[in-house]
């Protein structure tokens, strides 16, 4: 049987509909080998994808061809605007530009000031990642991004700061465990930044609800119900992504800084480092993102009165959102 089933354009060639398909769909998404795609590439690709929508495609195209094609322009365009995505802030570049972040999130001895920068170049890189990346279909107010962004920033610095200074102030840590306790306040500052910027963005959505569609796409009706599945969904992803990132890499060196090898070349212990933050991340992003299918099931049973009214089918979807 062959790995590429018949092409269907705007589809995955991976069942959704399990983990283990959606895990496969987003290692293509953060493939950062279409970082290198070329701009005649991304024409070549562009331009085939349109034929097959034509009906116009020359002899001897293959589904491999049409698949890679529509891989390169969904790493790399826009799906609403059409434009390029930076390259940094291409979901395919999230792990190597996001990295060297993480590796200073977690670098030992930080200060006051080396706390607040990481913390705040974290929030600001993972604030344009998701600008990049949002929803373009309905015009969004800037202002919203802005108070997502100031809040995930407040939210991220104060508990990192705090935290650090009650470490500073236990009396009951010696110098070594303080050392290594501190080393896991990232995750929870960056955690809560997450789930703070989640609730900030998208609060309307709890009020206003959010559309529910039947198994042929048809919108059945709005829900609050829904969208608060669709927020605790999110945030909770959010709350996993930076677990083994910022949770794995301090527990991991501080076993491999005894030993000798390190502990005689000091100068390799960064490099080590960077090698476990890059390993970790790249474990994590796919299995985070692949935690629920973007289009989410709900018994018609669990929401409002009126959408039972308004459809005979038991089960209907609703988009969670990244």
């Amino acid at each position: 049987m062959s790995e590429y089933p018949s092409f269907q354009s705007g589809t995955s060639r991976f069942d959704q509909n399990t983990f283990f398909g959606r895990f496969r769909h987003f290692l293509d998404v953060i493939d950062p080998r279409t970082l290198f795609v070329t701009e005649k590439r991304l024409q070549d690709s562009v331009e085939l994808l349109e034929r097959f929508k034509q009906g116009t495609l020359p002899p001897g195209v293959t589904d491999a061809q049409l698949w890679q094609a529509q891989k390169i322009k969904q790493a790399i365009i826009h799906p609403d605007t059409g434009e390029k995505i930076l390259m940094p802030f291409r979901m395919s570049g999230f792990i190597p530009f996001g990295t060297p972040v993480v590796v200073g999130l977690l670098l030992p001895n930080q200060t006051l000031v080396s706390t607040v920068f990481w913390q705040w170049l974290n929030q600001s890189h993972n604030a344009c990642v998701n600008y990049s990346n949002r929803n373009a279909s309905k015009p969004a107010p800037v202002t919203k991004f802005v108070q997502g962004y100031l809040g995930a920033v407040t939210s991220a610095v104060s508990i990192a700061v705090g935290l650090n200074v009650l470490i500073q102030k236990a009396n009951r840590f010696n110098p070594t465990t303080r050392l290594l306790v501190q080393r896991f306040i990232p995750f929870p500052a960056v955690a809560s930044a997450n789930v703070c910027n989640v609730v900030l963005m998208r609060h309307t959505e709890l009020s206003e609800g959010i559309s529910v569609l039947d198994d042929n796409g048809n919108v059945v009706g709005t829900s609050k119900v829904a969208a608060r599945h669709a927020l605790l969904e999110t945030a909770l992803t959010r709350v996993v992504l930076p677990m083994p990132i910022l949770v794995l890499p301090p527990m991991i060196m501080a076993v491999l800084e005894k030993l000798p090898l390190l502990q005689k070349h000091r100068r390799l212990v960064l490099p080590v480092h960077s090698l476990v933050c890059l390993a970790a991340f790249s474990l994590a992003l796919p299995l985070a993102i692949s935690l629920f299918p973007q289009m989410s099931q709900i018994s018609v049973d669990q929401l409002e009165p009126e959408i039972a009214m308004a459809t005979d089918r038991k089960i209907v979807t609703y988009n969670k959102g990244l």
